[in-house]
């Protein structure tokens, strides 16, 4: 599926029947509809982050739907593509943060750095935001989140915004660390997102476990 250690810690998931209903349905959707991120890059955000690669998980809800902009990296979009607002204010925040001034919307640096930019529902309908909720996607990431969850090696895990918060319930092991406040987009980010320094307190978790720090800009 994916190429990487990640085939044999989910195994058993691609086996079971709403992973191949989820399959069909997916394949379908891509053949009479349009459909994003691209086809091949559904699975990016596990390539670009192997399991025990993962430092960091950025949790986003669902694709971007506009044309050209979804990748399969959560928040990312591709250079040269007209930067969505939500990324906007990740980037406000981290030049108050750590002053850093970062303009490239592609974040599959950020990725190959141990960041895991998962979206809980993997895939979208041109300018349908969730119209792939509740097919399959959910119960696959959420199996993503529990497998990083019982691991030895602590996970920082980001939860921006409501829908992110909820899977709290699933990071059940204490050794891992959560940092959380409301969503990035417009309607909420003055509402504690702004001055909620995530990057640093990111790579001050890394420096307490003798981990890397994540180059950001």
């Amino acid at each position: 599926m994916i190429n990487k250690k990640w085939d044999i810690i989910l195994k058993d998931e691609f086996k079971k029947n709403y992973f191949r209903n989820l399959g069909i349905f997916v394949k379908n959707e891509y053949k009479n509809k349009m459909i994003f991120p691209p086809y091949q890059n559904i699975f990016d955000a596990l390539r670009f982050t192997d399991y025990d690669e993962v430092k960091v998980v950025i949790l986003g809800q669902d694709p971007y739907h506009g044309l050209g902009e979804a990748h399969g990296l959560s928040f990312s979009v591709r250079e040269n593509v007209k930067m969505p607002p939500s990324l906007k204010n990740m980037f406000k925040e981290l030049y108050s943060d750590l002053g850093i001034k970062r303009t490239k919307s592609d974040l599959t640096d950020w990725a190959k750095e141990g960041v895991l930019l998962l979206n809980s529902i993997m895939t979208v309908e041109k300018d349908k935001p969730l119209s792939h909720k509740d097919k399959g996607w959910e119960i696959f990431t959420d199996t993503v989140i529990s497998k990083l969850n019982d691991r030895e090696d602590p996970v920082i895990f980001v939860l921006w915004g409501s829908f992110a918060r909820s899977k709290k319930e699933l990071i059940t092991n204490n050794r891992h660390k959560i940092i959380e406040s409301v969503h990035p987009s417009p309607l909420s980010a003055s509402r504690g997102f702004f001055g909620s320094k995530p990057y640093s307190k990111i790579n001050n978790y890394l420096k307490a476990m003798n981990k890397e720090e994540i180059k950001w800009q």
